[in-house]
């Protein structure tokens, strides 16, 4: 009886995992003849309710992009620009620690294109994208674009104006998949609204901190009473006074609102959107904030000419509602050496985000440079609680300073992972940034000097309880050379598993060291594991052990969750490095196969170039199933053990039972 429950109880647990071909995507296409030889194809998904799939953007070392391949384009026809999508939601990976760019409900593609070959009669299409929810899998979608009768001689230059009024004609795809799709709710469009307004709430707050940092600093600090006292001293009444810092705040924020409009329209949201995402990018962008650190740090100033500073400055005295401006915009040029590299690191942070950001960031930045002004102009006895200028204000320039240059090193890790190098891993990384805070918590404590700083008696009560805070990060980030999440910076460093040393230094344990048999590695956890069906099974032979055969993938947020919350379990990970094989095979390994191994699937007709396609095939052709991850116990014929496989399910008793009922089977 308890057998028969234990067998009851674990098939209700894996109904959702029986074998299945899942297609959470119905993609509908269309063409649109813009002229006698340009056509726009249309490309429109319905994505399933819960699920998701991710825009060709999205940056790399998290989920896989889509992938438009236009084949027989050569000699045939041109594409005119890049494939375009609509607009995609951006949510925080936790796992990959990047953001990942996807679609929820719908998404559309278009592509244009210009016909060169009269004679041609379709455009053939394939999509490849990543769709999740608990599992993921990977989809090739192919389509068939069929072209009406090109009414052009082929002698003639193909080149003829855009027709004003664009003739729609059906195309007909064909889908290398048949399992129907059921209807799909779309997201509403009020929550993606709310999604932007939480991002640009999120972007003004972080720059208004940003403009309160500055407003610390020896170029803007000491302008407050001087500016204030101007003002009201100055003024008929106290009124006028008033109203003139009023005036003189709301111009400060009119400036910097304009630089950050400007940049948007000068380069357009989503090429900066895009560029964020680029190695040159990154890399460049590395570089400035070395150099905007090395400035902060005292090795010298950034200064815009004088002949600026004077030029605006006899603008100045025309007094009236210009004359404010004017030294509104004098106190930009003559603060920029503090707070133009600031100013710098909001707007490409913020044009990353794309959209209106980067106005809303200088919003946010240049409200809290000119609050004060406008505060202090109401309230003037309220200056006597500032405190004096003096060597503190330089603390706070340099301690901005030692932040430039930890940031620095994110957008380097930032390019490294996009080429895939791994010149910067996580270790490095995050040696880097202890090295960085180290120095500063001793800089706090007065333990090293920088060029600008005062002769120091004793250190400000404030001042050790920074320096603490500093040091107390850094003894935090320390475990994280040996593995630690360390959950508070993710997203910072690189993942966990683009590591010198993906399982933890010294995660062995009892310090034994294993000799790797052919086609081995070591896997999550310090766990042995083939990522070749056939070397797995002939070991699994020679040791005379059941198999675990794990269809996973690179880019698969759940099987990276399963690895790290559940494998990671002391009975889980002591089954699998002692009782079974491990065979991992990843869907989405993009190394292609020897032309002699390349082959077209019987099963869904697609053409086999890579190994990820192989092993893709594979579970579809012999296990009926697509989504990964996806769990069987083999034994070492190829037999399958467990009565249902497995798939994402965090919960680690359920997966040990499952496991311990696949091994007990292989012992009888």
């Amino acid at each position: 009886m308890k057998n028969l429950l234990f067998a009851l109880l674990l098939i209700f647990v894996f109904t959702n995992t029986q074998a299945q071909i899942l297609d959470p995507v119905k993609w509908k296409t269309s063409i649109e003849q813009k002229s006698d030889t340009e056509f726009l194809l249309k490309f429109d998904a319905t994505i399933q309710e819960e699920w998701h799939f991710f825009s060709q953007f999205t940056p790399d070392g998290g989920s896989l992009p889509t992938v438009f391949i236009y084949d027989g384009a050569k000699g045939n026809y041109q594409l005119v620009g890049k494939t375009t999508e609509s607009k995609y939601k951006k949510v925080y990976s936790d796992v990959f620690g990047v953001d990942e760019y996807m679609f929820e409900g719908k998404a559309q593609f278009s592509q244009l294109i210009k016909v060169t070959n009269p004679n041609l009669k379709s455009i053939k299409v394939e999509v490849e994208y990543q769709a999740c929810l608990e599992q993921c899998i990977q989809q090739y979608k192919s389509f068939d674009f069929k072209l009406p009768a090109l009414k052009i001689p082929a002698s003639e230059t193909l080149v003829a104006p855009v027709v004003d009024t664009a003739t729609v004609v059906a195309a007909e795809a064909t889908v290398n998949d048949s399992t129907q799709v059921k209807e799909t709710k779309v997201q509403p469009v009020k929550e993606k609204k709310k999604e932007e307004q939480k991002g640009l709430w999120t972007i003004f707050i972080i720059a208004f901190f940003s403009g309160f940092a500055a407003l610390l600093t020896p170029c803007v600090f000491p302008m407050i009473p001087m500016t204030v006292s101007f003002f009201t001293k100055q003024s008929k009444d106290r009124a006028k006074g008033i109203k003139n810092a009023i005036i003189y705040g709301l111009s400060i924020i009119v400036i910097y609102v304009a630089l950050g409009t400007l940049i948007t329209y000068a380069f357009g949201a989503d090429s900066l959107n895009e560029l964020s995402t680029s190695v040159a990018f990154n890399v460049i962008f590395f570089g400035l904030l070395i150099f905007f650190a090395a400035s902060f740090l005292g090795a010298f100033e950034i200064v815009l000419p004088n002949s600026w500073a004077n030029k605006v400055d006899r603008q100045a005295d025309r007094g009236g509602i210009i004359g404010i401006f004017f030294m509104a915009l004098a106190l930009a040029i003559v603060s920029f050496s503090c707070t133009g590299p600031i100013v710098g690191t909001l707007i490409v942070e913020a044009a990353s985000k794309g959209g209106i950001a980067p106005i809303v960031g200088m919003l946010g930045f240049s409200s809290a440079i000119a609050l004060p002004f406008m505060l202090f102009a109401l309230f003037p006895g309220w200056m006597n609680t500032l405190p004096k200028s003096g060597g503190w204000l330089n603390t706070v320039k340099v301690s901005l300073g030692f932040l430039e240059l930890a940031f620095a090193f994110k957008f380097l890790s930032n390019a490294d992972l996009v080429l895939q190098l791994h010149w910067f891993e996580r270790e490095t990384f995050l040696a880097i940034w202890i090295a960085v805070f180290g120095i500063w918590a001793l800089y706090l404590f007065g333990k090293i000097s920088l060029p600008h700083d005062s002769p120091l008696q004793h250190i400000s009560v404030g001042r050790l309880f920074m320096g603490l805070f500093v040091l107390s990060f850094t003894v935090y980030m320390i475990p994280g050379l040996w593995g630690a999440p360390l959950k508070i910076i993710s997203g910072f460093p690189p993942p966990l598993n683009y590591s010198e040393s993906p399982t933890g230094i010294g995660s062995g344990g009892s310090g034994d060291s294993q000799v790797l048999s052919k086609g081995a590695h070591a896997g999550p956890h310090g766990i042995i594991a083939f990522h070749d069906y056939e070397h797995g099974m002939a070991y699994a032979k020679q040791v005379n052990k059941p198999v675990l055969l794990d269809f996973t993938g690179y880019a698969c947020v759940n099987c990276r969750k399963m690895e790290d919350y559940v494998w990671s379990d002391k009975r889980i990970h002591s089954i699998l490095k002692n009782e079974v094989v491990l065979i991992s095979l990843y869907v989405d390994d993009k190394k292609e196969l020897p032309e002699s191994e390349k082959y077209v699937s019987k099963e869904t007709g697609k053409k086999i170039k890579t190994i990820g396609n192989k092993w893709s095939d594979f579970q579809i052709t012999k296990y009926k199933a697509n989504a990964q991850p996806y769990y069987l116990i083999l034994d070492t014929e190829g037999n399958t053990l467990s009565a249902e496989p497995a798939s994402y399910d965090p919960d680690i008793e359920l997966y040990e039972d499952w496991l311990d009922e696949g091994i007990s089977k292989f012992k009888k």
